[in-house]
């Protein structure tokens, strides 16, 4: 993927690390477009950024993506990068059913059927550009589980897999397949996780993120240095060690 001169729809990106990435792409001459499901932070994200195009979707909800594909490619035919950003994280205690099944529920909706039915809607129209890519976003979690979070860790390993397995099916076509994988970072993903000091600040991850798309246009994964504690913690066969680590540190799972 180069880091400039394309039109990007972003799906999820009213806030955290899509608007930060939003922002940064556009700064570097891309054109973005926005997605969300609150109109009231898009409205905000056009009046302050003059450029960004705005679109209303809920990626939860199949109806709302159909719209909003039709929306996007009506008014930018040119659109050759899908980031499927949008995800959800929930704290989950499963000693009790009743806590946690709607919200693992909610979670998988949201964080698989949502970039599986949003690849499926943009598919055939990025095979007709001569130069693709789809970006999904995984998590350093899809490889080190935190105890907290169960049905997030799963989602995302999910989307690990996806990706690897669509990048095999759509080698032989003009879309790439490329994976974000963030470690943990200071937004607003879980209460008060913005100001964790153990995660990443913002800014600085998503100058990372960007600095790597333009030394590694090729790269199939998008991995900052934080996240290789996780990411490569069974292959360098210290996973116990991570696994102990990552959830003595971490607030929501004590």
């Amino acid at each position: 993927m180069d880091s400039s001169g394309n039109t990007i729809f972003i799906p999820g990106s009213t806030s955290g690390i899509g608007l930060a990435l939003a922002l940064e792409l556009q700064a570097r001459g891309n054109t973005v477009i926005v997605g969300g499901r609150r109109t009231e932070l898009l409205d905000k994200i056009a009046a302050d950024h003059p450029g960004i195009d705005t679109v209303t979707i809920d990626t939860a909800d199949p109806a709302s993506i159909a719209a909003a594909t039709q929306e996007v490619l009506a008014r930018h035919p040119e659109l050759n990068v899908l980031i499927t950003m949008a995800g959800i994280m929930r704290v989950e205690d499963w000693h009790q059913p009743e806590s946690f099944l709607a919200s693992a529920e909610s979670v998988v909706a949201t964080n698989v059927l949502g970039p599986i039915r949003l690849i499926a809607a943009f598919i055939e129209h990025l095979r007709s550009r001569p130069d693709a890519t789809i970006m999904t976003v995984s998590s350093g979690l899809a490889f080190t589980p935190l105890k907290a979070t169960p049905s997030y860790n799963a989602s995302k390993a999910a989307i690990h897999m996806l990706s690897e397995s669509l990048r095999l099916q759509l080698a032989d076509t003009s879309v790439k397949v490329v994976e974000l994988v963030p470690p943990g970072v200071r937004t607003e993903l879980l209460p008060g996780h913005e100001n964790n000091e153990v995660a990443m600040p913002l800014d600085e991850f998503v100058r990372e993120v960007l600095g790597l798309i333009e030394k590694q246009p090729d790269a199939t994964e998008i991995q900052v240095e934080r996240v290789k504690f996780l990411r490569y913690a069974e292959v360098r066969g210290d996973y116990a060690t991570v696994i102990e680590t990552l959830n003595a540190t971490d607030p929501h799972g004590r």
